[in-house]
């Protein structure tokens, strides 16, 4: 007998698939190791270190941009005067601590703004050298570290200048909230600059300043153990096809303080792009860690785990059952039968054919019964519509149950523990008590990207104001030229024209510009196109050489999506001051108003000021049995889109947050779906398998009984039914010998009427 074929297979995988299954259910719902903190807290402080690692990233990249873009346009006009240089970038650009000009041959100082720059690191080696001018990290007397970029300014028949700007490696200016710190580290662990630990002058108390003193013990340490992990490569760092974030990001667990865990994420700078040419900023091999001390607290979940091994129990004890059904209805009749039926087909017909009790067995062991009484001549006068008794009699047909019957009654057994489980166990329904830390994460992540958001259009502003500098007063076809260059670098840029004082377009690069308003007291910052497919974003700055002519920039709606999407916010939008939708991150309609009444009212809600600055928001909502963690965040802070007033709102269902009680719903789903799939595999292949050859059988048995010995039994399986099916075959052959035989001895003892 085949080990492959037959009844015992199936059998055997659906006992060996239960019992698995419940180990999966006894590991996944029962008693779990204790955590430090949920899965979700530890992505949250990974993500909020990609997300500062990526503005600092993009700022340290915009200010190298600006201050190359800014010597190219000095050194293709005429000379200018250092003090002059510096003046005018600093009512540019708002974001050097200190600016130097100094000649380069004799390195004499021409011009010096803000802080003093020290000059000890410039040599030849520095200008002339392989890397020369790529920024360089200068630690000045007081013990801050600067990053110094520079550039070349040069003219015709003058000496080359060098324009040097320090900048600070501060981490982004957000609200890092009660007890966040950030550290920008070095390629060695040693930490740049820290935000969030200069709160130490509100402390009062002793054991808060302990408790500090322990925070900023373990970011040292921790920020040692996310440089080493930073030096790899981000393809070697993470999972073949993982994609995320471009760099190397991961979480840190330190140790415990007064009840608190610390735990840190970290993220190396790289690209937000990874089709974008190579950063400056992510070469520099500098690591942004975010520290967050939590409570790890209780989980509650002792019944729940103990549902859990019930369920596992139960499950092994009605598998137990399910098989012991099939074994006793299916299985034991088939083998009796296939032992009958072969007993028959060797010619042994001393006894009766044991005849089961039901089903497709019963009708093919009465078939076999009444075969084996013709073959040996009993009954010889049965009718031949039916089958008859030992005395002749016709017998009554019985109704009988057929194996579909315990296939039913399996499949009754073990739903009664799939639909529970997969359905009724471990049900949240909207009462799962969400951390507190993940309403904060998403309340501050929203704050950095809207800070993100507005940097990116006070950036874009400003490059306006640098290349309304290039355009002249009267060359169009110069000032076409300017504005395509310009275009082609930039790629926020959907469209660059130059509109006079009517706000008629002069001169104009990309896609077809849009109108622009010439009423007064507008901001430089506006958005229009309402009615339209879709938003128009526009940037001005006044063209010095013309007058009343403005060179006004159209940003790409794609280019604000972008910076709306990260992982682990959930769906994004910029929305302006009347809450309509100017930028997401999933799809929107231009201008719609947000999904929920109770968004609308966040965005209100975090417009309000407290002192000089409105506040970012962070609420649960909770709406039935979903619960969503929701927050806004204002634009706040300097440059022209600081009164815009826009909004970045952003919001995800609880559902997925990797926390004990979802992951244990969602746990529940998949046993309950895994042992639906084990049953449908495992009686879907008994279906096909036995129970319906088995039914073929059944009546190909009862029609060779009543005397059709002329259809030849084929077996298309090689098992128990085969089998049968093979013996029946041979007593068809012995049958119709038999009624040879028996016609030839008649003819013998009664000649025919040719005879006379």
């Amino acid at each position: 007998m085949p080990l492959l074929g037959g009844i015992r297979p199936p059998i055997a995988v659906l006992c060996v698939l239960i019992l698995a299954l419940a180990a999966l259910t006894a590991n996944v719902l029962g008693p779990s190791k204790d955590a430090v903190a949920p899965k979700a807290v530890l992505s949250s402080q990974k993500h909020f270190a990609e997300d500062g690692a990526i503005a600092m990233r993009a700022s340290v990249d915009e200010r190298v941009a600006d201050l190359d873009r800014t010597a190219r346009a000095l050194s293709a006009g005429e000379p200018v005067k250092p003090e002059r240089i510096l003046s005018d970038l600093g009512r540019t650009y708002q974001k050097w601590t200190g600016t130097t000009v100094l000649d380069v041959e004799s390195g004499e100082v021409l011009a010096a703004r803000g802080e003093t720059i020290p000059l000890a690191w410039l040599d030849k080696d520095v200008l002339t050298g392989k890397r020369a001018l790529t920024p360089r990290m200068v630690r000045l007397d007081t013990g801050d570290v600067r990053l110094m970029i520079m550039a070349v300014l040069d003219w015709k028949d003058r000496p080359q200048q060098l324009l040097l700007a320090s900048s600070s490696l501060s981490v982004p200016a957000i609200n890092l909230g009660q007890f966040r710190t950030m550290a920008v580290v070095a390629k060695d662990g040693e930490v740049l600059a820290t935000a969030g630990f200069e709160r130490a002058e509100a402390l009062n108390s002793d054991q808060e300043r302990k408790e500090l003193a322990f925070l900023q013990k373990q970011m040292s340490q921790l920020s040692d153990q996310a440089a080493v992990r930073t030096e790899k490569h981000p393809v070697r760092a993470k999972e073949p096809g993982s994609g995320g974030y471009p760099g190397v990001s991961g979480t840190l667990v330190g140790k415990e303080y007064n009840g608190r865990v610390a735990l840190a994420g970290y993220a190396s700078l790289a690209s937000s792009n990874p089709e974008e040419k190579k950063s400056v900023a992510a070469g520099l091999g500098l690591t942004v860690v975010s520290l967050l001390p939590v409570v790890q607290e209780e989980t509650g979940e002792s019944d729940r785990e103990l549902y859990g091994l019930i369920a596992a129990g139960v499950l092994v004890a009605l598998g137990l059952l399910a098989a012991a059904v099939l074994w006793t209805t299916v299985q034991r009749p088939l083998l009796r039968l296939f032992l009958e039926s072969r007993r028959l087909a060797r010619g042994d017909r001393t006894r009766p054919v044991t005849v089961p009790r039901w089903g497709e067995a019963a009708r093919i062991g009465a078939a076999l019964e009444r075969l084996r009484q013709q073959l040996d001549g009993e009954a010889a006068d049965a009718p031949s519509g039916g089958p008859a008794d030992a005395a002749g009699a016709p017998r009554r047909k019985k109704i009988r149950i057929g194996s579909r019957g315990p296939l039913a009654l399996t499949l009754a057994l073990l739903l009664v523990w799939c639909v529970p489980v997969g359905l009724l166990l471990n049900r949240t329904d909207g009462s799962v008590s969400v951390p507190m830390t993940m309403v904060n994460d998403q309340r501050d992540r929203t704050d950095l990207i809207a800070d993100r958001v507005r940097r990116a259009l006070n950036e874009a502003q400003a490059d306006l104001v640098s290349t309304s500098h290039l355009i002249g007063a009267d060359d169009a076809s110069a000032t076409d030229r300017t504005l395509k260059k310009a275009l082609d670098k930039h790629t926020r840029y959907r469209a660059l024209y130059v509109v006079d004082a009517d706000g008629k377009v002069t001169s104009k690069a990309g896609a077809d510009p849009a109108d622009w308003s010439t009423e007064k007291d507008q901001p430089l910052v506006r958005v229009s196109g309402k009615g339209g497919k879709e938003p128009v974003v526009q940037a001005a700055a006044p063209v010095a050489e013309r007058k009343g002519a403005t060179l006004v920039g159209e940003i790409r709606v794609e280019f604000l999506n972008s910076l709306l999407n990260r992982p682990g916010l959930g769906e994004v939008r910029g929305v302006d001051a009347e809450g309509l939708t100017i930028a997401g991150n999933d799809g929107f309609l231009a201008f719609e108003k947000l999904p929920r009444e109770s968004l609308t009212d966040i965005v209100r809600a975090s417009g309000v000021r407290v002192g000089a600055d409105p506040v970012e928001t962070g609420l649960l909502l909770r709406d039935g049995g979903k619960v969503t963690v929701a927050a806004a965040a204002p634009f706040s802070g300097g440059g022209v889109t600081a009164d815009i007033g826009w909004t970045v709102v952003s919001w995800q269902n609880a559902e997925r947050f990797q926390i004990a009680p979802y992951e244990r719903e969602d746990r529940s789903v998949l046993a309950g779906m895994l042992g639906l799939a084990a049953i449908i595999f495992c009686l879907g292949w008994i279906y096909l398998v036995v129970v319906r050859p088995l039914r073929a059988l059944a009546s190909s048995a009862e029609k060779l009984a009543d005397g059709d010995l002329k259809t030849v039994h084929y077996p298309r399986y090689q098992d128990e039914v085969g089998a049968v099916v093979r013996s029946l075959e041979l007593l068809r052959q012995q049958a119709q010998a038999h009624r040879h035989n028996q016609a030839r001895r008649t003819a013998e003892v009664q000649p025919g009427a040719g005879g006379r």
